[in-house]
């Protein structure tokens, strides 16, 4: 290996999906088609190390791994894993060992590395929404630019390494979603390149706002800002594990041995479930539902915020005036969404209101079966959505229509529910040959 060594281990677990023979080769990585969810569990809190100890744990493929983070262009680290015993639970060490990293990085500096890596494209943004998310925070400790941020403990090789190796991880076993039980943090005093700070450290209280946590008392640096980042910039549902069909687990293990507590996280890989209900309705779809409170924000923002959440692929998005704190009037904006896309369409949510905090659950949602059709009006095309028992009109194609042949609005819609209903009654015409009122009838993909 060019920058570093993978020392391999022999994995308890394995994906069945993710199998494969000697000699067989192997689908790109995200290749998959989704929806497959990590769920971390972190009663003994979460580190780089810890994280990415449990995904080679679960099955993530030792040879990929290491391709992929022979892409790094630094030298002087090797990683080895390691089969340890933690309170009588067997999980696995990553073992990060590092040769006279004395360098002090810069934010544009780690983003260089990232970016002359040429990783896969959901790996490298993963490892830049971490580090972004760790430069943010240090900067607003330290009262700097982001840009201006040098990293200290988080920006040496083995800091790269575990944040590049859990997204790498996270790709090989084609995780869409992650998510995660509240996490534990310890209390006391912590060293760091600045001296002793308190437990949880500064950062760390910073990244995990707005994620559950919980207190042990222990003595020690649970979860470390490295942990802290990743949950926060990849996680987008936290609390007890969602429903899903398990098809792996693994423990990543920490550095040290504790009396009472396994310093270990797990971590539980699965499709997320989608229950089967017979009814008129078919299948149902679990889907996630993102929301967000905002009262400094103006109606255009919330328009134009509703209009880019629907471009980017949300299945619905919509606004909801509330009474919030203090009497102060706001607006609840919710995402209705496949999971898959949780971690992008929160971020721009984000992005584009400057929340500070968006909420996740899980949903379940039956929709209708329906068809796509296109009928002609004065020989225009004008899409209609037909359901059980209902016709409707696509309100965009109706508009442009009447925009264009001067009709009133109600009556092109109007003339496009009669050319469709005039086809239903003539099931045995060949589409492209009927003809209603505004013209020919045709089905379009579902």
């Amino acid at each position: 290996m060019r920058s570093g060594k993978v020392a391999p281990v022999t994995s308890r677990r394995a994906i069945r999906s993710g199998k494969r023979n000697q000699g067989e080769e192997t689908a790109a990585p995200g290749s998959g088609a989704g929806g497959r969810v990590a769920w971390f569990h972190c009663f003994s809190g979460i580190a780089g190390d810890m994280a990415l100890g449990s995904l080679v744990d679960a099955g993530a493929d030792l040879g990929e791994l290491e391709r992929l983070l022979d892409r790094l262009p630094i030298g002087g680290w090797s990683l080895e894993f390691e089969p340890v015993l933690r309170n009588g639970i067997a999980a696995t060490r990553a073992i990060v060992a590092v040769r006279g990293d004395g360098v002090v990085r810069t934010f544009p500096h780690v983003m260089g590395i990232l970016e002359e890596a040429r990783l896969p494209e959901r790996v490298r943004d993963r490892a830049v929404r971490a580090f972004s998310l760790l430069a943010e925070v240090e900067g607003r400790l330290h009262r700097r630019p982001p840009s201006q941020v040098h990293f200290h403990e988080v920006g040496g090789h083995d800091t790269i390494v575990d944040i590049v190796g859990t997204a790498s991880a996270l790709e090989l076993l084609d995780v869409a979603t992650v998510s995660a039980s509240p996490v534990a943090t310890g209390l006391g005093m912590v060293r760091s390149a600045h001296g002793l700070l308190p437990n949880p450290s500064p950062a760390v209280v910073e990244l995990l706002e707005g994620i559950p946590t919980e207190g042990r008392d222990v003595s020690v640096e649970l979860t470390t800002p490295t942990g802290a980042a990743m949950l926060a910039a990849w996680g987008s549902m936290f609390g007890a594990m969602p429903a899903m069909t398990i098809e792996a687990a693994g423990f990543g293990a920490g550095s040290r041995e504790l009396d009472d507590l396994p310093n270990c996280t797990q971590v539980v890989i699965g499709l997320l479930a989608a229950s089967v209900h017979a009814s008129s309705f078919g299948e149902s779809q679990q889907l996630v539902q993102l929301e967000a409170n905002l009262d400094d924000v103006t109606g255009e923002t919330l328009a134009h915020t509703v209009a880019v959440l629907l471009e980017d692929g949300a299945l619905d998005a919509w606004v909801t005036p509330v009474l919030m704190k203090k009497g102060r009037p706001g607006h609840v904006v919710s995402i209705l969404c496949d999971p898959v896309l949780v971690g992008d369409l929160r971020h721009r949510l984000e992005h584009e209101t400057g929340s500070l905090g968006v909420r996740a659950h899980s949903v379940e949602r039956w929709a209708a079966r329906r068809e796509l059709l296109e009928v002609e009006v004065d020989g225009y095309p004008v899409r209609v959505k037909v359901s059980p028992g209902r016709v409707k009109v696509e309100h965009a194609d109706a508009a442009r229509v009447a925009g264009r042949t001067g009709r009133p609005l109600r009556e092109v819609a109007a003339r496009a529910e009669a050319a469709w209903r005039q086809q239903a009654e003539l099931p045995d015409t060949p589409p492209d040959h009927d003809q209603g009122p505004g013209g020919p009838i045709t089905p379009l993909r579902p």
